[in-house]
């Protein structure tokens, strides 16, 4: 039994209109791609790249299963092909959707410095052309209890919040900022899990500084020009409640030459430090890990490493780390709205090229928000839809 188009709610009039729109955004040279990257090579019940993408973005876009969005092509006389056929082209399209997103990212990054600063509370006057980049990690998981899960590795720019560069890996590759490339001026923004000295010298040997969340054991903090461990808590206890200040360390990479920063501290109030000290205690619980005096102690603050030096003060590096919960929405927008968290492939190839696609739908619905910032009432850019005529 067949469906109509009106059945499944494709409209082929409209299709074409937004189809013209959403081919006006991807990179030049896109179907060329998908041939010379195996994406369309024997693509039988296709007649272009166009119509293959037009398909998988079916599924991946809408979140419909193989077989429904074979029978939503077939009702909007796209391609006509089996769910079979089309996992098939789905597994071998990884690398052309990665090349796609490589170049939207680029594409979106001049936009990100058009961004006005004063967004940022003003901050980013003192760092210049400067980017910052917000970098962090989060796990997708395939189905079942016995699923393996992935990492997604993801930087962010600010204060555009436009995706510039992402890896997938497995599990066990932890997170570190060794992962990311680093241009002379950038100015990385992570969580504890990237305070490492590795990963801060290899920012600094490019050109780069860091912002990084401190805890009491991954990066051990030196007195300048001496061997002598920093007591961190010793300086913090000196701190009013609400009261920031910072002290001149080093972090001594292996084998590397030493780099100096600071150690920025701010007290939390009673109230915020008695939240922290409780969800302390419940990870130590879930963890069944002892929990260690000086571990409970140091929630009380807000500690941060960071590379940067003046003009930018102690308090203005503590408000820049509060930008870091962007990226936290960004993935809850990704897992929410894209459906990200949660694979819908069993097997690895599928997995990696599914996860490239719901990026690739991530960076498309980026690019139109950003070109309906600029654009007239109409909603379309006419230049662009003349160049993909």
């Amino acid at each position: 039994m067949t469906q109509s188009s009106e059945a499944v709610g494709v409209d082929a009039k409209t299709l074409g209109e937004d189809w013209r729109i959403i081919e006006s955004l991807l990179p030049a040279g896109w179907m060329d791609k998908a041939r010379e990257l195996g994406a369309f090579r024997r693509a039988r019940g296709f007649a272009s790249p166009r119509e293959l993408l037009q398909a998988l973005l079916i599924h991946l876009g809408e979140g419909c299963g193989l077989r429904e969005t074979a029978v939503r092509a077939k009702a909007a006389r796209i391609a006509e092909v089996s769910d079979v056929a089309l996992l098939k082209r789905l597994k071998s399209c990884e690398h052309w959707f990665e090349w796609m997103n490589r170049q939207l990212r680029a594409s979106l990054q001049p936009r990100e410095s058009e961004a006005s600063g004063a967004a940022l509370g003003g901050v980013p006057a003192l760092l210049g052309a400067r980017r910052l980049r917000v970098v962090d990690g989060s796990m997708v998981s395939e189905p079942g209890p016995t699923g393996s899960q992935w990492r997604l590795h993801y930087a962010i720019g600010l204060p555009g919040l436009s995706c510039q560069e992402v890896h997938l890996k497995p599990r066990r590759d932890g997170e570190t900022l060794k992962r990311f490339e680093v241009q002379q001026g950038d100015i990385f923004m992570a969580d504890r899990g990237y305070a490492h000295p590795g990963g801060i010298s290899h920012v600094a040997r490019q050109g780069g500084d860091v912002l990084v969340r401190l805890n009491l054991v991954t990066l051990p903090l030196y007195e300048p020009g001496a061997k002598q461990r920093v007591d961190i808590l010793a300086h913090a206890r000196t701190l009013a409640p609400g009261q920031a200040s910072d002290w001149a360390v080093t972090v001594r990479p292996k084998d590397e030459p030493l780099i100096r920063g600071r150690l920025c501290v701010v007290r939390k109030t009673a109230q915020a430090a008695a939240k922290a000290r409780e969800r302390v205690r419940r990870e130590s619980q879930r963890n069944a890990s002892e929990l260690q005096p000086e571990t409970l102690e140091a929630a009380d603050y807000v500690l941060v490493f960071t590379t940067l030096g003046q003009p930018v003060s102690a308090e203005q590096v503590l408000e820049l780390y509060r930008l870091r919960w962007q990226i936290e929405l960004e993935f809850k927008r990704l897992k929410s709205l894209m459906d990200l968290g949660h694979l819908k492939k069993h097997d690895e190839q599928a997995a990696r090229s599914w996860l490239q696609g719901k990026l690739l739908v991530a960076l498309i619905t980026s690019s139109l928000i950003a070109h309906a910032e600029r654009v007239s009432p109409w909603g379309f850019d006419i230049d662009a839809l003349a160049r993909a005529a």
